[in-house]
């Protein structure tokens, strides 16, 4: 089939949504997490690592009571986070509104004990804090078979001249 008849678009509602956000989490978890500064203008984006994807569909990271991102999301709690997957064949983008708070329980439950590297006092250490995002908007860009088929469709494209194009994307509505 000739990829200009294929369905390359699929919108993602509720329970879809959160399993995509989540699928694509698992395996890729680092991102850009960017914020806008204390005068409503761009501010920084910072690689960040996200803990989990809860039922919801929220987001859950760990951040320092003293850094510039906590004080930026106090300001102006809305957030854009950046992913890419595996292989460069996967992208996902999330908008939403970042809260900093502290919950000594969800806390234990992200907790690992290499985050002593950032948190010396260990789960005890008073600079710990939660951030849990919850996205507004979101937007993915995706292979529809894995990358594998993927890459023996470009190979195939390649030599026949022919776009054989094994993508999809579509919003995500949490």
């Amino acid at each position: 089939m000739d990829s200009s008849t294929e369905h390359h678009h699929q919108d993602l509602i509720g329970e879809d949504a959160v399993r995509k956000i989540r699928d694509f989490v698992d395996s890729s978890p680092g991102c850009f997490f960017c914020t806008s500064d204390v005068d409503g203008g761009p501010g920084d984006a910072r690689p960040m690592t996200a803990l989990q994807v809860d039922t919801l569909g929220n987001l859950w990271f760990v951040s320092a009571s003293d850094s510039l991102k906590n004080l930026e999301l106090a300001a102006e709690p809305s957030a854009t986070l950046y992913f890419q997957g595996a292989g460069n064949a996967e992208y996902m983008h999330l908008e939403g509104i970042a809260t900093v708070l502290r919950d000594p329980v969800k806390l234990k439950e992200l907790w690992s004990f290499t985050m002593k590297t950032w948190f010396t006092g260990g789960e005890d250490d008073p600079r710990i804090t939660l951030i849990k995002f919850a996205p507004t908007y979101g937007y993915y860009w995706d292979t529809k078979h894995g990358r594998a088929v993927a890459s023996v469709k470009m190979l195939l494209g390649a030599v026949l001249g022919k776009q054989l194009d094994d993508s999809v994307e579509g919003r995500l509505d949490v």
